[in-house]
């Protein structure tokens, strides 16, 4: 179980990016946070990681905490096995190399998350959402029982945005409760229990389902929103839909079907 009580933050004498905020996370739960950008998301997964000390409130785990940040160097050469190893190091002494144990919990990870057979090649040698799995299970090599992921699908395609929401479905379904922040409504939808939205004016929290509507995306990114469900070969899926404009030429084809439909006096 994950807590934050009364928890605020801001830089400085800013502005404040989130204050008496209360929420909790218990293990086989998956909160979303959603929001514009700078708008705090970060900020305030990294407080609840106890990586950033919050101005004021406390936030409290029953049990270790996995963090996985937005973005992560891929120039380095090390192999995908010793870059989880790598998460086992607040349990290894000083000056002392990973022991068995270490190197076993590693390989479990991998296991875990579904990529073993890419142990021993590069990690900059992996695909974007190889190496988002890696570091997923960097975090899961010390047995979290919370699990904070920084927008886990950012800039992944389609397919291995589908291998990360079904990796983080798969540990919530195992106890594991898990935070992420998302850009994308419908991840939310698809995979999240409960939700945070980031508003400019004010942080909203609740199930979901209940609080992720048209009106409330609408609010949020101040841009003509519309969340609905679709039937779909594989089952009922949330969708959202943005207003982005008409696709180029649109209107002209419009005009067009319209002079054709017209009845001449």
């Amino acid at each position: 179980m994950l807590e934050a009580r009364d928890l605020g933050h801001r830089y400085g004498a800013g502005p404040w990016l989130f204050r008496h905020l209360d929420l909790a996370v218990a293990g086989g739960e998956v909160l979303a946070v959603l929001g514009p950008n700078a708008r705090g998301k970060t900020t305030l997964l990294t407080a609840l990681a106890g990586l950033l000390r919050p101005k004021e409130g406390q936030t409290r785990c029953q049990g270790g905490v996995g963090y996985v940040p937005q973005g992560h160097d891929a120039q380095h050469r090390f192999a995908v096995l010793d870059m989880v190893v790598m998460g086992r190091a607040r349990l290894v002494r000083s000056w002392s190399a990973p022991s068995q144990q270490d190197i076993q919990a590693a390989w479990s990870a991998l296991e875990r998350v579904g990529i073993e057979e890419c142990a021993e090649r590069p990690y900059a040698a992996l695909s974007g959402g190889q190496r988002q799995l890696v570091l997923i299970a960097r975090a899961l090599v010390c047995d979290p029982t919370i699990l904070i992921l920084d927008e886990p699908c950012a800039a992944l395609d389609l397919r291995n945005q589908r291998a990360v929401l079904a990796m983080v479905g798969d540990l919530a379904r195992h106890g594991i409760g898990v935070v992420m922040t998302t850009h994308d409504p419908s991840h939310a939808l698809s995979v999240a229990t409960q939700a945070v939205l980031m508003d400019t004016r004010d942080i909203h929290c609740g199930v979901s389902a209940e609080l992720i509507t048209s009106q409330s995306l609408t609010d949020l990114y101040r841009t003509p929103i519309h969340a609905t469900t679709v039937e779909a070969p594989f089952g009922e899926r949330a969708v959202v839909v943005a207003d982005f404009g008409r696709r180029p030429g649109a209107a002209r084809r419009q005009e067009n079907q319209i002079e054709k439909e017209a009845v001449p006096i």
